[in-house]
């Protein structure tokens, strides 16, 4: 750790900000709350004192570092960057991925923090407040919005409008990344797009029930509701 007789390199507030932010996330990861201005000074490369010039307390610090993994903007543009070149079934495994990614950190700092089985109590930060001042709702319809415009023109071979794909899309994403949902078997990005894209069972053997298979043949589908004509039919989907 560097002591209070050498300074560090001057930066503004706000780079300074983001830096203690990076530095002390694995180490809440870690050890949750019990986390000191300590181990955060020697992560960061600065003074402990330092700490206090950009952050009242220790909890400020520690509420700042769950608030930056809810922050929604990093993701979306992870998604946005994804090659649109790619086949469907690679572009969602590769947006898959980076929502699994995102799920993944955020579930961490909770438990880690002790807010996955209990509410939070006196002396522990409080739940972040959506970056950017956006809502909830807001911030689903931002990450429904980055899968529809991820599927692209390929919406033509869904059997569902692209806004229903990417609701079941993020559904399984979180209940296949969450360890106490999934029941400790997570499910990987390939999984979860294939089953989407294929579901499961065996191909030509959707089911034995005649029930079932009258409730698929009668299942609303995107080619009885204005597929476009000029949508490929080669297997690039199936890649």
């Amino acid at each position: 750790m560097i002591s209070e007789g050498r300074r560090a390199p001057r930066m503004a507030p706000e780079a300074r900000r983001a830096a203690i932010v990076a530095a002390t996330r694995p180490l809440v990861q870690r050890h949750g709350t019990a986390v000191t201005t300590r181990q955060i000074a020697a992560a960061a490369g600065i003074a402990e004192g330092t700490i206090f010039r950009v952050f009242p307390d220790k909890e400020s610090v520690v509420e700042a570092v769950v608030a930056d993994a809810f922050d929604p903007a990093p993701a979306l543009r992870e998604l946005a960057a994804v090659d649109r070149s790619l086949p469907l079934r690679e572009r969602l495994t590769a947006g898959v991925t980076v929502l699994q990614r995102r799920m993944a950190e955020v579930f961490g700092l909770l438990n880690a923090l002790g807010w996955a089985r209990t509410p939070p109590r006196e002396g522990r930060p409080s739940p972040p407040r959506p970056a950017g001042g956006q809502n909830p709702g807001e911030i689903n319809d931002a990450f429904r919005a980055a899968v529809i415009d991820l599927i692209g023109s390929d919406a033509c071979r869904l059997r569902v409008p692209p806004a229903e794909f990417a609701h079941v899309l993020r559904l399984l994403v979180f209940s296949g990344t969450h360890p106490l949902i999934a029941d400790g078997r997570e499910l990987d990005a390939e999984q979860i797009v294939s089953i989407l894209l294929d579901g499961l069972a065996l191909p030509g053997h959707v089911t034995d029930s005649a029930d079932s298979v009258r409730l698929l043949a009668s299942a609303p589908r995107q080619g009885t509701r204005g597929r476009s004509p000029s949508c490929p039919t080669d297997a690039s989907d199936r890649r």
